[in-house]
Formats: structure tokens, sequence, C-alpha cells
């Protein structure tokens, strides 16, 4: 059986904010745009990091992240 972990990506788009979260307390604060927002998910895809579900409302994107342990 599968067992993953979890963490999350938020992004404020018209404020340019980005934040990860990301097991452990690891939190990381970005300023940027889409190529910004292109890079962080492309880095964590890199470290096994896929997206389980995306949200978005108003200037609001938030993705869960899942990596399988």
């Amino acid at each position: 059986m599968f067992k993953y972990e979890f963490g999350v990506v938020e992004w404020l788009w018209d404020t340019n904010a980005i934040r990860v979260n990301l097991p452990e307390g690891n939190e990381r604060v970005f300023t940027g745009s889409y190529d910004e927002v292109v890079a962080v998910l492309s880095e964590l895809g890199s470290r096994g990091w896929d997206v389980a579900t995306c949200a978005a409302q108003n200037n609001w994107l938030f993705w869960t992240m899942r990596r399988q342990r």
C-alpha cells in the first residue's frame, strides 16, 4: 500500500506572494509571478512532489502537493 506525505503551495497573484508549506514545518515564502510559480512547482516536481489538487478563487491559487514515501 502506498503512503504519501502532503504539502501546499499558495499563490496570491495580485500581490505576487508565494508560500510553500511542506512536512516538518518547512515553510518558504517567495515573491513572484508566473515564472516563479512555474519554477517552484518544477523544483518540487524534481524532488518527487506532484499536484494532488488545485483550488482557485479571485486572486488566489492553492495546490495540495503529495509525494510517495
